[in-house]
């Protein structure tokens, strides 16, 4: 099923900064009206709202989108209520929605990190983790809620973000690497959708990509003195546009992204994270500092 998004209406949760928003202004480029349902947002998203908030026919080289604009709702996506509020803004605003982006996620911050175990004596305490309430939970929700309206209307798109960690054993970040992987598989379950509601799940698996996520702790472990390389958001965000109007891109594809190439991850016997040959932006050269400083968590945290 090709979508064209021209016309067009998006949800994208975590758009106001990162890979998200770059996706965000190449659907405003390409005349789809979007929502953005974020906590906050970096000053180029709030510039982008700023001049793509209300109605423009714009002449070429106008700094507003032709025919498209974007709102913001200000939204906790661990939070059901405020997610069917953001659902529910799209419809009210737009009429319609067509594509949804559950794009919002963390990096295993130290406050919901395996390696940080919450001494939780207080009843009223959430018992939860918020990497997966973020990572797993919210993005599964947002899929029930766009099927209820894509299945009703007869079309629409959910593309979801995992990444190249759901296939790697990466002990700093555990939950994270959990968490993209249970996308993965969602993705993969929900494949026959296509076929049967025209609606097609699928998803995009970044490699390295240089976002506001990483700390500078961690951003250490892309040692780019040696060979280690960034993928820019931009460069993600194409593929990601790619993804949801191609129609050779089925129900349940997962789509790896690297630097210069990309390759479908399979769900069986898959070779792994480059295994097309493309090496570049896959490297993680001083990741062994983040094993350290993990044992070290470990010996301080666990067993005393």
């Amino acid at each position: 099923m090709a979508l064209q998004v021209a016309g067009k209406t998006a949800l994208v949760t975590g758009g106001g900064s990162g890979i998200c928003l770059e996706f965000t202004k190449l659907l405003l480029a390409s005349s789809c009206n979007v929502v953005i349902a974020d906590l906050a947002l970096v000053p180029e998203a709030e510039a982008l709202i700023k001049q793509n908030s209300t109605p423009n026919d714009s002449v070429q080289g106008s700094s507003n989108f032709k025919e498209a604009r974007v709102v913001f709702q200000k939204t906790d996506v661990t939070d059901w209520k405020q997610l069917d509020d953001a659902f529910s803004r799209a419809l009210g605003e737009f009429g319609g929605l067509d594509i949804v982006c559950p794009g919002a996620g963390i990096f295993e911050p130290d406050w919901s990190s395996f390696w940080h175990p919450a001494i939780n004596t207080s009843t009223t305490s959430p018992s939860t983790y918020a990497t997966l309430e973020t990572n797993v939970t919210h993005p599964i929700r947002c899929t029930q809620l766009a099927l209820e309206i894509f299945k009703r209307q007869g079309h629409g798109v959910v593309l979801l973000i995992t990444s190249i960690a759901a296939q790697m054993a990466l002990l700093p970040i555990p939950l994270y690497s959990a968490s993209k992987a249970a996308i993965s598989s969602f993705t993969r379950s929900l494949g026959p959708l296509e076929q049967h509601s025209n609606v097609r799940v699928v998803a995009v698996a970044p490699a390295i990509v240089k976002t506001p996520i990483w700390t500078a702790t961690r951003a250490a472990w892309v040692d780019e003195e040696k060979g280690d390389a960034w993928i820019m958001p931009q460069r993600v965000a194409e593929v990601m546009l790619a993804v949801v109007q191609e129609a050779e891109f089925g129900g349940g594809t997962v789509l790896e992204i690297g630097l210069e190439t990309t390759r479908r991850v399979e769900g069986r016997n898959d070779p792994g994270p480059g295994a097309n040959g493309g090496s570049r932006g896959y490297g993680l050269s001083g990741i062994m500092e983040g094993f350290a400083r993990t044992f070290a968590l470990v010996d301080r945290n666990f067993g005393m």
